[in-house]
């Protein structure tokens, strides 16, 4: 797992006003909460923090946190808030962790063996991604970067559903923490022969011009 360091600094004011004087200053706000502890506002250097968000582990891993040069503290990257046209980083929170507590947290999946696959490799099957990450919860010393999805074997028709998934140990599905149950077992991949949906597509269409039709005689 990698491992992210990152110092921040203690800020006094706060406020929109305060948060867009600290963004022309190069800051972003930051706001550390949790752990039983009361929330600091705090700012992280604007051209680090873009740096980090490059990675796409620092979404999902154990943050080494400290604030003006003090104690050190695990911590994990809850929400980033971005300007919706600009690559500038709006806002960020953190949330202090203890090995001792489970974390609820976003993880990505990473697909593997696609373009290699039966279905990757036929010019008639299309392979659908429904989902790029899935909630997990977990101690923090389980937390994965990532989730590996093996669908080099797949084929026309094959589908892959959440509790099909192969976890790291210690890790658990958010969907099935109330018990495995069909509604919760959403689609993760998806296959199927482009000839055929489109032959679906088709029918249904004439079916409802035809029924259209119908009405208008009526």
């Amino acid at each position: 797992m990698a491992i992210f360091k990152v110092d921040a600094e203690v800020r006094e004011d706060v406020g929109k006003g305060a948060s867009r004087r600290l963004r022309h200053a190069g800051l972003v706000p930051v706001v550390l909460y949790g752990g039983g502890r009361d929330p600091r506002n705090l700012t992280l250097n604007h051209n680090k923090v873009l740096r980090l968000i490059e990675d796409e582990a620092f979404f999902s891993s154990i943050i080494e946190f400290s604030a003006d040069g003090g104690k050190k503290q695990k911590v994990v990257l809850k929400d980033v808030q971005r300007h919706p046209a600009k690559p500038v980083i709006m806002h960020m929170d953190f949330m202090r962790v203890d090995d001792k507590h489970e974390i609820v947290m976003n993880v990505p999946l990473h697909f593997e063996g696609g373009e290699d696959s039966p279905a990757g490799k036929s010019s008639r099957v299309m392979i659908d991604y429904q989902m790029n990450e899935v909630e997990i919860t977990c101690f923090p010393k389980d937390l994965p970067e990532f989730i590996s999805v093996d669908v080099s074997a797949f084929t026309a028709g094959d589908n892959l559903h959440l509790s099909d998934l192969k976890l790291p140990e210690g890790v658990t599905l958010v969907a099935f923490t109330h018990g495995e149950n069909e509604t919760h077992d959403a689609v993760v991949v998806s296959t199927s022969a482009i000839g055929q949906a489109e032959t679906e597509e088709t029918a249904e269409s004439e079916a409802a011009t035809e029924e259209d039709s119908k009405e208008s005689e009526d």
